[in-house]
């Protein structure tokens, strides 16, 4: 699947109250604004984005960002060794 369709949709990305929590205690983020962090993430020339199933990877920088492909909603983020 072609990363562009992820790109394309960039403005449908969004997330849950409980993924905030979730996505600000993964990475240890001191911001509110975790989707406006992420779609940065997401739009570096650098971020590697496959799909793999139901949901999108976006790697960058030791971090790991899943998104699922049907609803755009960031589910979770980790850091990576």
């Amino acid at each position: 699947m072609n990363k562009e369709v992820l790109l394309s949709n960039i403005d449908r990305i969004h997330t849950t109250e409980m993924g905030i929590d979730r996505i600000k205690k993964n990475l240890k983020l001191d911001t509110n604004d975790v989707v406006l962090y992420c779609k940065n993430k997401i739009l570096d020339k650098n971020c590697n984005i496959y799909k793999q199933g139901k949901n999108w990877y976006c790697e960058i920088d030791n971090i790991k960002i899943t998104i699922n492909s049907y609803s755009y909603t960031i589910i979770t983020a980790h850091i990576i060794c």
